[in-house]
């Protein structure tokens, strides 16, 4: 009796695990995907190029003073606007002043030495002809025979004394006068460039952004401590991706919205293309330059967009998927789905270019692209 009731247990298994299996197979075969495929083409593509990136100005200068001095007068301060040449601060200039007087009163002293010398070699040069004189017509006497020898020697000696009176006169004595003349001038040229410099002015047009000092405080030669901006011109700076560099080229007008202002369009010009990837490679730094009008400052965030287009092979956008951080297609042959990493450029709402790994003609996937999984069977419509 337990034997009968085992071998009908067995039976019984045995249907049961062949009604499941046979379940099984007839769901799997329920679960084949319908899905709709497109062929990639070469085609054109219209797409909008966006950048984001932050306004700043196109130049900002930090301001230090050439000369060691205590601040007397403050022209202007943070917020305020300059343009160039305004006086934005000015030094105590006393002390300058009173060298200035004493290099003056020295150079005049050396322009006096000057004149005495040359008053000198004149003289010298007077006594030079008369001992000239003495010594030729003694000569001329002497080889007569009409002289004696020692008076002869006597006018000898007086004409090399005047000739060295007049070369030391007219020489380095003069020399030597001339240079203290162009020490006292080149000083005096120094003070009065030091006392330019005790005030200092603005180099551009512009708005002060920092300032560092007050009245009464003593500033070092070279140290900043006013800076100034130039808001007429701002940048907004941003990168783009080597696959998008084609599309930009310097001197082209990009549409400009900034976040601050949603309601206003600006117009900017592309004025510079990093020639060298940054660091993180494939991305080059760019550069738009806005006239501003007054409402934009530095600092704000701005978006640039430029309506492009672009020829290459472009799929359905709805056909690309993410797949652990790759872009993939599934390539349809023959009722099979085989899973493609891809390398996407641009795109809009309808295509997106196909930069690698898909060609032309390529079937691919448009619908139930995410519970595809590779080498799946479907059927392709």
């Amino acid at each position: 009796m337990r034997k009968r009731i085992k071998g009908h247990l067995t039976i019984l298994l045995v249907v049961l695990l062949v009604f499941f299996i046979s379940g099984c197979v007839d769901q799997n075969t329920n679960k084949i995907k319908t899905v709709t495929t497109a062929v990639a083409g070469n085609q054109e593509l219209e797409t909008t190029l966006e950048l984001s990136g932050v306004l700043v100005p196109e130049q900002t200068v930090d301001i230090s003073s050439k000369i060691s001095g205590q601040v007397v007068k403050l022209g202007f301060h943070v917020g305020s606007a300059v343009k160039a040449g305004d006086i934005l601060m000015r030094l105590d200039t006393e002390a300058l002043k009173a060298q200035l007087m004493q290099a003056e009163a020295g150079l005049q002293s050396a322009e006096a030495a000057v004149q005495s010398v040359q008053n000198q070699a004149s003289l010298a040069k007077i006594n030079l002809d008369a001992a000239q004189k003495s010594y030729d017509r003694t000569k001329t006497l002497y080889e007569a025979g009409a002289v004696p020898l020692n008076q002869m020697d006597d006018v000898t000696d007086k004409l090399n004394i005047a000739k060295n009176q007049f070369e030391n006169a007219s020489g380095p004595a003069l020399n030597q006068a001339q240079a203290a003349v162009n020490t006292a001038r080149a000083n005096i040229k120094n003070l009065r460039v030091q006392i330019d410099n005790a005030t200092i002015r603005s180099p551009l047009n512009g708005i002060v952004t920092n300032q560092s000092v007050d009245v009464g405080e003593v500033v070092s030669f070279g140290v900043s401590v006013i800076s100034i901006v130039d808001t007429l011109i701002l940048k907004m700076k941003s990168t783009v991706t080597q696959d998008e560099l084609p599309l930009l080229s310097i001197g082209k007008a990009m549409d400009i919205t900034i976040d601050s202002y949603p309601d206003s369009k600006f117009k900017g010009i592309i004025s510079s293309i990093g020639p060298i990837a940054v660091n993180t490679g494939e991305i080059f730094p760019i550069e738009i330059t806005i006239k501003n009008k007054g409402s934009l400052m530095a600092g704000l965030s701005a978006h640039a967009s430029l309506i492009t287009e672009i020829r290459g092979v472009v799929v359905p956008t709805s056909s690309v998927i993410q797949n652990k951080g790759e872009s993939c297609v599934f390539v349809i042959k023959d009722n099979i789905a085989s899973r493609r990493a891809v390398k996407t450029g641009l795109k809009n709402d309808k295509g997106i270019q196909i930069l690698k790994g898909l060609d032309a003609g390529e079937r691919v996937a448009v619908t139930n692209v995410n519970t595809l999984t590779d080498n799946m069977a479907i059927k392709a419509i």
